[in-house]
């Protein structure tokens, strides 16, 4: 999968759309520039964002700590910064 991001001074951003409540947790792919992630909790209590965040660091290799949702802590769409990672 084509990973679309925008650079960062500390790592690179991108768009997410997430979907709760599915079968699995799991990165379906990319429309346009956006990236689609089915998630099993519920967006109950920050319980999507915190397994997005989990699915992200394993996915990517770095500490949960470096994935930061910028904004959208609330919406399906968000902006979530990955910090420490490069891509070339």
């Amino acid at each position: 999968m084509d990973l679309p991001y925008s650079k960062a001074k500390d790592g690179i951003i991108i768009e997410v759309k997430v979907d709760p409540r599915s079968s699995r947790n799991e990165i379906v792919g990319a429309v346009d520039r956006t990236i689609r992630v089915k998630l099993t909790a519920p967006p109950v209590d920050g319980a999507a964002n915190e397994m997005l965040v989990e699915l992200l660091a394993k996915k990517f290799n770095i500490r949960k700590s470096d994935v930061i949702i910028m904004k959208g802590e609330t919406s399906r769409h968000k902006l979530i910064k990955l910090r420490g990672l490069q891509i070339d």
